[in-house]
Parts: structure tokens; C-alpha cells; sequence
């Protein structure tokens, strides 16, 4: 896609990323974002931690893939606004020569590639791809380009596949980019799950703001998308309470977002 022809940033209208950016402290949102993150506050005030918690969630599952497993490359698709600690800045931060795909077909998002991209190491390859997840296909095909995708690498789907309704589709799509790595390859996954009344009813009126939908899911669909992998220990479980630093409080309330990291045998 050409800049051209790219669908013009619109910002009368909330956007998903920014608001999850104004969740998250950023700075990257505009007036209409505010206060449609306002609102989404007032109905489900537990929403900004999800935000935060799910960074954290990212920062914790690269770490341990890189450091604990020798994951050296990452395939981060729908990957959203920089914000802090992304992913090629902690499996850098550990092994510089990291290599790390960026998957996104937003043009907001794609507006702030080069802040994304800024930082990486000598060492290693950051680079971003304007594709859509729902060709898989094609995401592999251009992924190839950089990725040794006869080495295990890490695919990641960082809270985007509830703008996906089908879980059959939901499947599909992860199916399809895992079936094309290697034995000792990762899924990390998180999504939002229906448990919530608040947040149900949030993302419901998230909807009617002319914003894309976004749909939390039964965690029984959302384990699924794990079928045929073995999941690492704690399992899928609220992203809060995935391998939590030490000193965190694992008797946090949890989180209606359930997340993790699971290897391909």
C-alpha cells in the first residue's frame, strides 16, 4: 500500500490505540480520545490497569523467552503506538542481536513507525511491515525477508484478536503463522475475556462511538487458539498474574484479560 492510498488518520473519531495509550500514560491521543477514554473509565475504572498490565504482561513474556529460552526473533503482529519498553527494546536490551518484525496496517500506527523503530541495536534488525493479520499468509511471506523461520522465533498477539469475532477465524489466523515455524517456536497471546460486566459493557459502547469493535471473548475460545501447543507454566492465566516480578502482589484482583506463552513441540 502506497502512502497515498493509505485511509486518511481520522481524529473525530476515538481510536483503540490512542485511547490504550491515554490508558497507559502516553501521550499519543487527541481530544476525542480523552474523552472517549474518560468514559470507558467512568464505566470500568479497572480498564486503565488492563492498560498498564498488559505492557507489563509483554515486557515479562519477551524477557523470559529471551533470556530463558534463547528466543531471537519476534514476529509482534498488530502491534499498536510505541509506548514504553516495546518489544525489540527488551529482547534487545538482552540480546542485541534480536531481530524483531512489526506487523500493522493502521495508519496511525504506521504514522509512528520511525519513533518504533528508533533505538535498535547495531547488532540486531528492527523492522516494521504494513500488512493486515487477517492475511496471514502474506505476513509469513514478507516475514521470511528478515526471519529464519527454520530457527524457533516468538509470535505475538498482543490483545488485537478481539477485533476478530469469529473464533474460527481467530484460529485460522494464528494457526496459519504458527504452522509455518519450527518445532521449539512460541505463541504469546493475551486478549480481553467476557468475565466483566463493565468491561463487556465498555467495549459495547466503545462500538457505537463509530470506533472498530472489539469484542472480549469466552475463555474457553481463547484457549483454543493454544490447541496442539504446550503452555508454559502458570498456564493461560489474568495477565497480572503471569509470572509476576518479584515483590508484585500475586493476590491482586485479577485482571479480565488472560494471557500466555505457550512452545510448539
Amino acid at each position: 500500500m502506497t502512502e497515498d492510498s493509505r485511509p486518511a488518520i481520522r481524529t473525530d473519531i476515538p481510536h483503540s490505540a490512542r485511547i490504550w495509550n491515554y490508558w497507559m500514560g502516553g501521550h499519543d491521543y487527541y481530544e476525542v480520545d480523552r474523552i472517549a477514554g474518560d468514559a470507558g473509565l467512568a464505566i470500568d475504572p479497572e480498564i486503565a490497569t488492563m492498560a498498564v498490565q498488559s505492557r507489563q504482561f509483554l515486557i515479562r513474556a519477551v524477557r523470559f523467552l529471551a533470556e530463558e529460552k534463547g528466543i531471537r526473533q519476534f514476529l509482534d503482529i498488530g502491534t499498536g503506538l510505541p509506548t514504553m519498553q516495546n518489544t525489540h527494546e527488551v529482547a534487545q536490551g538482552f540480546a542485541p542481536e534480536s531481530k524483531i518484525v512489526y506487523v500493522d496496517n493502521d495508519p496511525l500506527v504506521l504514522a509512528h513507525a520511525r519513533t518504533l523503530l528508533a533505538g535498535t541495536t547495531d547488532e540486531g534488525v528492527t523492522t516494521y511491515l504494513d500488512s493486515d493479520y487477517h492475511r496471514p499468509e502474506l505476513i509469513v511471506a514478507d516475514a521470511r525477508h528478515v526471519l529464519n523461520f527454520t530457527q524457533p522465533l516468538a509470535v505475538m498477539f498482543m490483545g488485537v484478536l478481539g477485533h476478530e469475532h469469529s473464533p474460527e477465524e481467530m484460529r485460522r489466523i494464528v494457526r496459519t503463522v504458527l504452522n509455518a515455524t519450527t518445532a521449539g517456536s512460541y505463541l504469546v497471546l493475551w486478549d480481553g475475556t467476557d468475565d466483566s460486566e463493565a468491561y463487556v459493557r465498555l467495549c459495547h459502547d466503545y462500538t457505537d462511538t463509530g470506533g472498530v469493535p472489539y469484542v472480549p471473548r469466552p475463555l474457553v475460545d481463547l484457549r483454543t487458539a493454544f490447541d496442539g501447543l504446550e503452555l508454559v507454566e502458570p498456564g493461560l492465566v489474568p495477565i497480572n498474574r503471569w509470572r509476576p516480578d518479584s515483590g508484585a502482589a500475586e493476590d491482586t484482583p485479577p485482571v479480565s484479560a488472560y494471557g500466555g506463552v505457550a512452545r510448539k513441540p
